[in-house]
């Protein structure tokens, strides 16, 4: 099977639970970039996830303020840099953070958006956002990894914006956290299905 065959069943294949697909034009830059079809299948399945956080925080919080279509595409595009560090894909590194951000910048997407590549893993910046924290927090529950110090920060975020006591953010986030990551089976499954080389 041709690379742009697997690539695109990554992209657009169904899943089960089904992942929705990532939005056309980062669609069109991975395949422009003749990205490895793992890296497709796990960005959409973070994009997925990030969805049901923004939709989450839209229905719980409707007076907060979030930039839905920045978190989906931090969410979409967290590990372009990827498409450069491939071994980072199996194995551990950063490298793939700074790339990533400047191949999107390469590509005339907004620094605004291109951000997320870099701070997806640096959520203890100070200048970090609400939309980055849900990006970094996707791309860690997708697979039902759980980092306390990330969540500390997303509830302490939301308690601040909403009035809210810290414990009350902490059960509701919690609550969704955990049914979220009920889901993680299938989307490592998913994205374990295809493969880094072609």
């Amino acid at each position: 099977m041709a690379s742009s065959d697997v690539l695109s069943r990554a992209l657009y294949a169904p899943a089960d639970p089904p992942l929705r697909p990532l939005p056309p034009p980062v669609a069109d830059l991975l395949r422009s970039l003749n990205a490895p079809p793992r890296l497709a299948a796990h960005l959409r399945a973070v994009h997925d996830v990030a969805l049901q956080l923004v939709d989450w925080a839209e229905h719980r919080y409707p007076d907060l303020t979030v930039d839905r279509e920045a978190v989906l595409f931090g969410a979409a595009t967290h590990d372009i840099g990827k498409t450069v560090h491939i071994a980072e894909l199996s194995g551990p590194g950063s490298s793939h953070e700074e790339t990533g951000r400047e191949l999107l910048l390469a590509h005339g997407f907004d620094p605004d958006l291109a951000r997320f590549a870099g701070t997806h893993a640096a959520w203890t910046d100070p200048d970090v956002t609400l939309e980055d924290l849900l990006v970094s927090t996707a791309d860690k529950v997708w697979k039902n990894k759980r980092v306390s110090d990330l969540e500390d920060l997303v509830i302490s975020r939301l308690a601040r914006a909403t009035g809210r006591q810290p414990w009350e953010e902490y059960l509701a986030l919690d609550e969704l956290l955990g049914r979220v990551g009920n889901g993680a089976d299938c989307r490592l499954a998913f994205q374990a299905s295809f493969p880094v080389y072609v």
